[in-house]
């Protein structure tokens, strides 16, 4: 007898491979940040989004509540038959396979630790779903900010902190939102860790730059929320960083540099 998963890996054998198609075109987001990218490119697309398009921390919540969502299953891929699949960390390996087997376009976002990250990952999507004007547009905007930003902070140390008590240093996206705008980054050690409680409060930052405290419901037992950390901060936040800003690799991380930038002139 054949499973349901059988029927659905059959049914996903006849999607045509394409290499060109007529409007709409046919666009599945398989995750939050490629929510974003699909409805900044391609808003007339025949469009799939992800569960999160609308979270709170999405960036392009609001323009989402115009598009239909539906889960990154191999079974919704058979259902919906997209031309272009958007991805940047959703979808599991049986059904990106299978995808790429029946010459399904996947753009896949990569990981950035920098602003030329990217750049290179707007073009590569928007190339995937024909909007190369789109995604130009996007660069020379999110340039135009890290131009303006250039020196605000003057060299001052600033350290980020989220509200479950995690920083970054080196090698990170944070420490280039934090030199974009002009600061020195207070954390030396690369990659994400915790700050420590006990750290922080020996050896305090001059500047805290806070993540995600926005977000009053998560990590609200978080080291970052905590009374004695919360006090020293008081009166050494340069700036509170939406949370939308920094849940992607993506050109509104310039709108973070932005904010920083504006809140340490």
């Amino acid at each position: 007898m054949r499973t349901g998963l059988g029927l659905a890996v059959v049914g996903l054998a006849c999607f045509p491979a394409q290499t060109s198609w007529s409007a709409p075109v046919r666009v599945m987001s398989l995750d939050q940040c490629a929510d974003q990218y699909v409805l900044a490119l391609s808003p007339e697309a025949e469009v799939r989004l992800s569960p999160r398009a609308d979270d709170p921390d999405a960036y392009m919540r609001e323009a989402a509540k115009d598009y239909r969502r539906i889960r990154p299953t191999l079974e919704a891929a058979v259902a919906f038959r997209p031309d272009v699949v958007v991805r940047y960390w959703g979808g599991d390996m049986r059904l990106l396979s299978r995808l790429e087997a029946d010459g399904v376009t996947v753009a896949t976002i990569a990981d950035s630790q920098d602003f030329e990250g990217i750049r290179q990952n707007i073009r590569n999507v928007s190339q995937a779903l024909g909007a190369e004007a789109r995604g130009d547009d996007l660069i020379r905007q999110m340039d135009a900010k890290l131009q303006a930003s250039q020196g605000a902070g003057q060299g001052h140390s600033a350290t980020y902190l989220t509200a479950s008590g995690f920083t970054a240093g080196p090698e990170t996206l944070i420490d280039s939102v934090l030199r974009a705008a002009g600061f020195r980054n207070g954390t030396r050690a690369t990659g994400y860790q915790p700050l420590g409680l006990e750290r922080a409060l020996l050896r305090p930052p001059m500047l805290f730059v806070r993540g995600f405290f926005e977000q009053r419901m998560a990590d609200w037992r978080g080291t970052g929320r905590h009374p004695v950390l919360k006090k020293l901060m008081q009166k050494r936040t340069v700036a509170d960083l939406p949370a939308a800003t920094l849940t992607c690799p993506a050109w509104f991380a310039a709108d973070a540099v932005e904010t920083l930038a504006k809140a340490g002139q």
